[in-house]
Formats: C-alpha cells, sequence, structure tokens
C-alpha cells in the first residue's frame, strides 16, 4: 500500500538541495533522505530542504521578530501565503504569520500528509497559485505570495489582492501583523505599512 508521504513525493519536483546523508535522527530525516527539499502542488507547497530548513529555523532570520510565538517549533515546510508548518512535541502543526497562532495537525509527517493530500486546495493555496502563474509567470524559488490586505483582516483569497514577495521579507513583514493584532479588541484600527 502506498503512503501517503510517497504519493506527496509522487507529484513533487526535483530536490532543491543535494542528497542528505543518512543517519541524522530527526523527524524530519526520513522524508529529506528521500527528496532533500521540493517544490509540489504547482508551487504552492515548499517542503524546505535540510540547510534551508537550518536557514529559516535562524532566530534572527525572522523568529525572533514573533517572540514567543515560535517557540518549540521547528519550520519544516510552508504553503504558497507563507503560512507555515512545524513539528513540534506535540505533533505537525499549521501555524499562521499573520496571527502567530498554530493549530494541530497531525501526529506525525505521514498524518501530516494525509491531511494535506486530503484538502491541498485549502492547506496549500493550490488553486491561487496557479491562477497566479497563469497569469503572472512562475513564481520564483523563496518567493510566497503575500496578501496586500491581509485575510485574517478580511483581505480576498484573490490574485488582484496578492503580491509575490521573498519568503523572509513577508515573514518579516506579517510579524507586524501579529503584533498590532495581539490584545487588539475586535474593532480596532490596524494601520499596514510595507
Amino acid at each position: 500500500m502506498t503512503s501517503h508521504l510517497d504519493r506527496l513525493l509522487d507529484i513533487a519536483g526535483a530536490p532543491t538541495e543535494a542528497p542528505l546523508v543518512s543517519g541524522d535522527s530527526t523527524a524530519l530525516s526520513g522524508l529529506l533522505e528521500r527528496r532533500n527539499g521540493f517544490y509540489a502542488l504547482e508551487s504552492a507547497l515548499h517542503v524546505f530542504g535540510e540547510a534551508r530548513a537550518r536557514d529559516w529555523n535562524e532566530t534572527t532570520l525572522w523568529r525572533a521578530l514573533y517572540g514567543d510565538a515560535t517557540r518549540g517549533h521547528w519550520f519544516f515546510a510552508e504553503d504558497v501565503f507563507g503560512g507555515q508548518f512545524s513539528v513540534t512535541a506535540d505533533g505537525v502543526q499549521a501555524w499562521d504569520p499573520e496571527t502567530g497562532e498554530s493549530e494541530p495537525l497531525a501526529n506525525d509527517l505521514e498524518g501530516w500528509a494525509e491531511v494535506l493530500l486530503a484538502d491541498y486546495a485549502f492547506w496549500t493555496g493550490q488553486p491561487l497559485a496557479r491562477e497566479w502563474q497563469q497569469t503572472r509567470g512562475p513564481l520564483s524559488e523563496g518567493f510566497r505570495l503575500l496578501p496586500k490586505v491581509p485575510f485574517v483582516l478580511g483581505g480576498d483569497y484573490a490574485v488582484e489582492n496578492l503580491r509575490a514577495v521573498d519568503a523572509v521579507s513577508a515573514m518579516r513583514i506579517r510579524a507586524g501583523y501579529a503584533h498590532a493584532l495581539r490584545n487588539a479588541p475586535d474593532g480596532t484600527r490596524i494601520s499596514i505599512s510595507y
């Protein structure tokens, strides 16, 4: 029987990094030994290679801007909007960069792949990734689609509300949203500057 991770790898692109040497003992090592980083679902899903994940999880890159909201997360993938997937002591989580909040998805990577494949349009934004690329060309490696009006503030899930931004800059921008929204009562006016 084919596993859900096998199915995900079957639709994934080429590895984004050199093959990973066996022997690492992380929860992700089995996946990364098979394909060390990749894009899938028309670039809507980006699973980081081992070196990229190490860099991505450095506190000074963007995580420090979120304070304690990233504690305990090891981010290993992102959707087309830069929504993060992480491994924690409690399993795999979906982490929203606009709010800094997470929700449990699965106990392990196999369960994560099952959830993802069951509703990839929702979990990766694949339909908008396709529409964007059909009208504006391919997303460059390392770029994600940032909403002009944040989704958490009612921004539309529409190509007209999106712009391509390098992933690090997008995370830094959204850290400002998360701070502005933290403890803000409903109806508070939020100022957004890029």
